[in-house]
Formats: structure tokens, C-alpha cells, sequence
């Protein structure tokens, strides 16, 4: 925002986020809706200096650099129809295309709401709302062939065929094989939503970046037995390291 605070979006709730310096936040709710939804939103009960601790800076330095380097970042707990729609819409788009796509179907099924600031929002849809969508109302969302994958997750979560609260307590191998199960659904994206939707801390999400990370600096074989069940952790941080900063020392 102008004023330097974040605004979040989550399911069909709105917050204000803002950094007040000594690594203290203001957050503009009440402290109920902070413990009732956003704590758990940012993952705050989590021990993420417990799982690093987990690293052998002597057996693997790159991990152990790229950890302490990227150390703020925390898997937030997304609502997973929310992260399963979304990261459907993402395959093979930039991320302004994306927000745009999203904007437009919380339009188009979602209920509008007003914000703490009195700003309007649209709540994310919720599946049955998105399943009764037509083709062309689905269009103007501008999703491109990905309209059909959208169109036939909803269903898939209406009827039951998808089970995603009860993925949350699976294992991520079992969850990721149910979800490949969707129509357009891949092995990345449903990695993605076991993450990042499911909580699945052990999903490892393998894109571009993450391939170049293998191949460079794991030729040998990333040793994935050595850090579960916390992969999907260690697997951000060599993202972000390796996009954001590595890349660019070398």
C-alpha cells in the first residue's frame, strides 16, 4: 500500500499489515481475529529456528547459507481451495497476470466486503459458487484454456471426489497423488498445494529455478530421506536464495 503496510487477502477476510520497527508488526484487528485466524495464518506457533538447527553447515554449507540468508520466511497456512485454484490459474503466467485472474473470479463469484479501512474486496468464491459459473462468465476471468481446470476442480472439491481438509492430515506423497488426480493438475502444482494449501512441510515443489538448483549445486543427489519431513521449508529457502541473491554473487 502507499503507506508501506501490506494488505491481505485470506479466504473472506481482509488485514493490514505493517512493520514498526524492532521487528514488531501492527496489525489492524482485533486481537481475537489475530489469534483466531491471522497467527495461524502466519504460522507463528511453528519452531522455524528448531528446523534449521536440523542442518550440518560442515555436510551441506549451501543449504545452511541459504537458510540463514532467507530465514524470515514462514509457510503461511493458505486456505487450500484458495491455493488450489490459484496456483491452476498461475501454470505458465507472469504473477500481474495471475492477481488479474484472481481479482477477477473473487469479482465474479465472491461476496464483496468492506475492509477495516473501509476499502471494498471481493472474498475469494467458495467451490460451489465457481462451479456454477458459466464458460462465459468464466471468460472474463481471462484464465485462458486453464477455465476447464477451475470449472472441473469445483466440482471435484462440490462432490466430494477431493477430500482437501481431509489431505491436510495425509502424508504429502498421498496428498499429492490424490490431487494429480484433478483435471489439469500436475505433479508441480500439486506440490505447490500440498505446501503451501495442505501444510504438507515435507512437499517439494520442483520448478526452473529449483531444477537449476539441483543440477548446480547438488549433482550428487539432494538428500530429501536426511530432512524430512521439513523438505518444503528447506525447499523455500534455497528458492528464494538461489533467485534472489546467490545468483547474483556468483
Amino acid at each position: 500500500m502507499d503507506d508501506g503496510s501490506w494488505r491481505i487477502l485470506h479466504a473472506d477476510k481482509c488485514l493490514y499489515l505493517a512493520a514498526v520497527g524492532n521487528g514488531c508488526f501492527r496489525a489492524e484487528c482485533s486481537e481475537d481475529e489475530f489469534r483466531q485466524t491471522w497467527r495461524g495464518y502466519l504460522d507463528l506457533d511453528e519452531d522455524y529456528r528448531a528446523i534449521r538447527a536440523r542442518i550440518d553447515k560442515r555436510a551441506d554449507p549451501f543449504l545452511w547459507q541459504a537458510a540463514e540468508h532467507e530465514r524470515g520466511i514462514r509457510i503461511l497456512r493458505q486456505d487450500a481451495w484458495e491455493t488450489l485454484v490459484s496456483f491452476i490459474i498461475s501454470q505458465n503466467r507472469n504473477i500481474p497476470a495471475i492477481q488479474r485472474s484472481i481479482e477477477l473470479l473473487a469479482q465474479a463469484a465472491g461476496e464483496e466486503r468492506t475492509d477495516a479501512r473501509g476499502v471494498s474486496y471481493y472474498a475469494f468464491p467458495m467451490p460451489s459458487a465457481v462451479a456454477s459459473l458459466s464458460s462465459d462468465v468464466l471468460t472474463t476471468c481471462k484464465l485462458g484454456y486453464r477455465d476447464e481446470y477451475v470449472s472441473a476442480a469445483a466440482r471435484s472439491v462440490l462432490e466430494g471426489a477431493v477430500d482437501l481438509a481431509a489431505l491436510a492430515s495425509t502424508g504429502a506423497r498421498d496428498a499429492i497423488e490424490a490431487l494429480t488426480s484433478l483435471h489439469g493438475v500436475g505433479v508441480k502444482v500439486a506440490s505447490c498445494v500440498a505446501l503451501f494449501g495442505l501444510h504438507q512441510l515435507d512437499a517439494f515443489p520442483v520448478d526452473v529455478w529449483m531444477k537449476r538448483v539441483l543440477e548446480n549445486e547438488y549433482p550428487q543427489g539432494y538428500p530429501f530421506e536426511a530432512y524430512s519431513p521439513y523438505n518444503g521449508v528447506f525447499q523455500q529457502y534455497l528458492f528464494a536464495y538461489y533467485r534472489n541473491s546467490y545468483q547474483q554473487v556468483r
